[in-house]
């Protein structure tokens, strides 16, 4: 019997995969990328024409001496990394390793890992796409130039261990001047202008938009005040009903971008938290009663493409379990971005019959919900719309025009299973039953102050709506750009925000100043596109690479001579080091700012920055309980008495006892109930709910 080897990338692939293949197969996982450039040099020859010195990745010798002996057993070696760039470069440097031919059908694809997407695969072999590998090739050098080249000038005139990067660099241009924006930002006052009408008991709130048919804007209270006094003279008439019905559509299935952002919103996680859940899900899960699944489809896309079989799937079950006034009377297809590769589908589940709930048992809590969403955002995206009953009310009084909308659903169509609010979806008024020409009862005129506010920083949701929005990196790019910007402490995270440290602004500052390329928005994008044309063959590598290092290189030779030595002076702190008696200053590390003595190096000592709250410690009753944060940077509580009393706790334990049992309470979080405290008696089981003003964001 003939043997054939297949060779995925991780071991969670491979499993899946070899219980759809069967017997006569052998599934193997490369782990990764096998080959790159060389990290200890920078491992292009300029003067070659940009050639690069591609090495084994150290620590893959033993992988690769098996790769070898499973290649020379098998009559057959199928190459089937993930369907896009980075997949096609393991595949071509397996295929070297290896001694394949790329020209023949060795490469196999396939954007869900499923029994029917497996086997076609393989009936659908094709050579190596040596253009696809030369646009990753292209990517892989430009950036290793843009980083090795650059960052010794950061080394040698900020800090040791900084570094720059194509995409990084503009990303981290971005935070900072949105933190300039911020900072310049000069508040204006304006008021606004409601009146509550009554409809018998029934009250309506309006809100005043124009004056004499022109846009009402109110700068000061004085202005307020004299409309008020216009509008207690006068009288509230109705002018104008208008009832119609809207139909609300709905979003398109997830691409990698609006997945990100609706994790965040809808789960609070994290871009990499997203991510990593998210290539489990397709790489295959243990589900009882299935065994190895893979739940959905490629995880990095730019595509709303969805094939035909899972638009017909999709009927079927919507049909069934809906029924067929909640499907179109067309299948759903979704204008994709401009841009967009294409190359894939959207992100689905590979099976919609497999529902969140029958799979709930088998997945953790964090896998569920995340499976749950993307399900869920398909199936609404192939259901009929919305139907609602709208109603649009113009009162006038005098020149005064107020407004007000309201809606009611007439027929709920996809939002059964996923509703959304439109930024343009004005505020829901109840407008009860009116007559044209109708004199309301003036309930309250309410004069409201506001000020203009600054552009709120970004979330990593919004950081990377725009990220995809100017064309900057691609969807594999946006969670490692934001990691490396924290991890190099150039960007912390204030709750949900991102903001720079001053490490990133002087770092910004230099980029900006001697590279402006590098950090332009619209030069970075159209990198991208460069590498997009030579995916698809009209531009080679080494040309795009060759027009992108001429300018850089004048750039750097400037900035070698020119940057001076920049000092990044410590924030001192009140403590007094215990081992020699000078002051601590503050630093950053990698789980956030801690102690360090200013006599470093000649003394070494650290210290955590701790928070006391006002709790004595419930286990010893002599100590307060500490803020601190674990080597992981979690946060937890402790007793200031430590080692003394061992007394910890992952919840923040409150000065207020349970009216139950007077047992402690512990302020905790749950998406469905908020913040609340709870009682850490066994059996007593009191709740609180935190009322949002005294509830940590």
């Amino acid at each position: 019997m003939s043997q054939k080897l297949v060779i995925v990338e991780s071991p969670a692939k491979a499993k899946t995969i070899k219980k759809y293949l069967g017997a006569g197969y052998t599934v193997e996982a490369s782990m990764g990328h096998i080959r790159d450039l060389p990290k200890s040099q920078l491992g292009v020859n300029v003067e070659d024409n940009f050639e690069p010195k591609y090495i084994t990745i150290r620590g893959k010798g033993d992988l690769l001496a098996k790769l070898r002996k499973e290649a020379k057993k098998a009559d057959k070696v199928y190459l089937a990394t993930d369907p896009d760039r980075e997949g096609e470069a393991i595949s071509f440097h397996l295929a070297q390793i290896l001694k394949l031919n790329p020209e023949e059908n060795i490469r196999i694809e396939f954007n869900e890992i499923t029994k029917d997407a497996v086997k076609k695969s393989i009936k659908n072999a094709r050579p190596i796409n040596q253009k696809v590998f030369d646009a990753q090739q292209a990517r892989r050098v430009v950036d290793r130039l843009v980083g090795y080249e650059i960052s010794p000038i950061l080394w040698r005139n900020v800090k040791w261990g900084l570094s720059a990067g194509r995409v990084q660099s503009v990303a981290l241009k971005l935070i900072c001047d949105r933190e300039k924006e911020i900072e310049q930002f000069v508040s204006k006052e304006y008021w606004s202008i409601e009146s509550e009408l009554l409809k018998g008991k029934k009250t309506i709130r309006t809100k005043l938009t124009q004056y004499k048919n022109k846009k009402v804007e109110i700068e000061t209270e004085k202005e307020a005040k004299k409309i008020e006094k216009d509008l207690k003279s006068g009288s509230f008439v109705v002018s104008s009903i208008k009832k119609s019905t809207k139909l609300k559509n709905p979003l398109a299935p997830f691409i990698t971008s609006t997945l990100q952002q609706e994790a965040s919103k809808r789960l609070n996680y994290q871009t990499r938290r997203t991510m990593s859940i998210a290539q489990k899900l397709y790489e295959g899960m243990e589900v009882k009663g299935h065994g190895s699944v893979g739940l959905i489809t490629y995880m990095r896309t730019d595509s709303t493409r969805v094939s035909d079989e899972a638009q017909a799937a999709a009927k079927e079950f919507i049909e069934t379990n809906f029924g067929k006034d909640y499907y179109p009377t067309t299948p759903r297809v979704y204008k994709g971005k401009k841009n967009a590769q294409d190359a894939h589908e959207a992100i689905r589940p590979s099976n919609v019959h497999l529902t969140p709930e029958q799979v709930k048992d088998s997945l953790k809590s964090e896998e569920y919900k995340l499976y749950k969403l993307i399900w869920e955002r398909f199936v609404a995206s192939q259901m009929a719309s919305c139907k609602l009953n709208t109603i649009s009310l113009e009162v006038l009084n005098g020149d005064y025009k107020f407004r007000a909308s309201g809606s009611s659903v007439a027929f709920d169509g996809f939002m059964k299973l996923y509703d959304y609010q439109s930024e343009e979806e004005e505020e829901n008024t109840a407008i009860p039953e009116l007559d044209e020409n109708e004199v309301l009862h003036s309930k309250e005129i309410k004069l409201n102050q506001h000020f203009t506010q600054p552009p709120a920083r970004y979330t990593e949701a919004s950081f990377v709506k725009t990220l995809e929005e100017l064309g900057i990196g691609r969807p594999s790019t946006y969670a490692p750009t934001i990691s490396t910007l924290l991890n190099r402490l150039y960007v912390e995270r204030d709750k949900k925000s991102l903001l720079p440290t001053d490490l990133g602004k002087i770092v910004n500052d230099l980029m900006s100043s001697y590279f402006k390329d590098i950090v332009d928005v619209e030069f970075t994008a159209d990198m991208e596109s460069r590498l997009d044309l030579i995916e698809e063959g009209k531009e080679t590598w080494k040309e795009v690479v060759g027009s992108f290092y001429t300018p850089l290189k004048k750039d750097i030779d400037h900035a070698e001579s020119s940057v001076s030595k920049i000092t990044i002076e410590d924030e001192v702190s009140d403590e007094i080091c215990d081992k020699c008696g000078k002051h601590f200053v503050i630093k950053n590390g990698r789980f956030g700012k801690f102690l360090a003595c200013s006599g470093y190096p000649d003394c070494k000592n650290t210290k955590a920055i701790v928070e006391k709250l006002d709790v004595k410690c419930p286990l010893c009753h002599e100590g307060d309980v500490l803020q601190r944060k674990s080597r992981k940077g979690k946060k937890f509580f402790g007793c200031s008495r430590y080692p003394e009393c061992n007394y910890v706790s992952w919840y923040e334990p409150v000065k207020e006892t349970c009216p139950q049992c007077n047992g402690l309470l512990y302020k905790k979080y749950s998406k469905k109930d908020g913040t609340y405290l709870a009682c850490e008696a066994e059996g007593c089981g009191y709740k609180k709910k935190v009322e949002k003003a005294n509830e940590e964001d």
